[in-house]
């Protein structure tokens, strides 16, 4: 199910939270906001989801306008907000049995079977919230947002307070969405290389101005970030004495790890230039969705659009 965002304005008295933001998010798609704190990623989804209303302009879901239509939007919708709380004295499969009669599910018991299993808290189902990990919490959230089926989910800084071990459980949940339903998702956050794992494409907010849209791909494409080759030397004085050259950033760890930063046509000259018995290993490294994220906000104020 697709999504449109036209020319959206929205202020809280003198703080411009969006200001003309435009973009469309493709049916089934895995979609990335991508922004710093403030940047007006929550502001964003608390329109799309139908909490608040722009002040001008336009948000579409399926078709359907999310200010004249707002509850049949909701219906179409799962909502996992940043800051999701439950009661904790309800178990698990409790609080998913009062979010599966509000939205209507049939056959909910079967279901709340179904979406614990998904998020992996079958064996957690029948203790109390109140026990849960922040991690625990954060997949029950996603859990009462999956139970009705909806064609469209919407992930509000899904990750976040996470630690490493729940951050990697949730990226496995939301790739098994993606790889297994036709669900469009739409996920906020702030952290670079999770969008670059995650979606097929991203937009780039700053200030609430939209600043650059597109695939991953093409928007790393259009930076001119710079290619890192790191070189980890049998013979630094010759692996130096080779790789020095003009437009070449050329730095030693303390490691003695050698790391050039060059223009991507220029990295296979500095391969080329090593000899192979100065080296024990190197690694090549593309210029990142960072990359991207900071050309953007470093430009000229135009959107970019790949």
């Amino acid at each position: 199910m697709n999504i449109t965002i036209t020319d959206v304005d929205k202020r809280y008295g003198d703080v411009v939270a969006l200001e003309g933001v435009s973009f469309e998010i493709p049916s089934g798609s895995t979609f990335g906001v991508l922004g710093t704190n403030g940047a007006g990623k929550t502001t964003l989804f608390e329109l799309l989801v139908g909490h608040d209303a722009p002040d001008a302009g336009e948000i579409t879901v399926g078709g359907l306008d999310v200010r004249e239509a707002g509850d049949r939007v909701r219906e179409r919708v799962g909502f996992l907000p940043e800051h999701a709380g439950f009661p904790g004295r309800l178990t698990g499969r409790e609080v998913l049995s009062v979010h599966a009669r509000i939205r209507g599910v049939q056959g909910h018991h079967e279901r709340i079977d179904e979406v614990l299993d998904v998020v992996g808290l079958a064996e957690a189902a029948d203790r109390a919230v109140s026990g849960y990990s922040n991690g625990m919490g954060r997949r029950l959230g996603l859990a009462a947002a999956l139970l009705a089926e909806p064609p469209v989910l919407v992930l509000d800084e899904p990750t976040a307070g996470l630690d490493p071990r729940g951050v990697a459980r949730f990226h496995e949940i939301v790739e098994r969405i993606d790889r297994e339903t036709d669900a469009t998702v739409v996920l906020s956050s702030h952290v670079m290389d999770e969008v670059e794992r995650l979606c097929d494409a991203v937009a780039i907010l700053d200030d609430g101005r939209l600043r650059a849209v597109g695939g991953v791909d093409d928007l790393r494409a259009r930076t001119d970030g710079r290619v890192r080759v790191t070189i980890n030397p049998a013979d630094r004085a010759s692996v130096l004495a080779s790789v020095r050259g003009p437009g070449r950033d050329v730095s030693v760890d303390d490691g003695g790890v050698v790391e050039v930063a060059c223009a991507r046509a220029d990295a296979l000259a500095v391969l080329a230039a090593l000899d192979p018995d100065a080296v024990e290993a190197f690694e090549v490294a593309e210029p990142g969705l960072e990359a991207a994220f900071h050309a953007a906000l470093e430009g000229d104020g135009e959107e970019v659009v790949a």
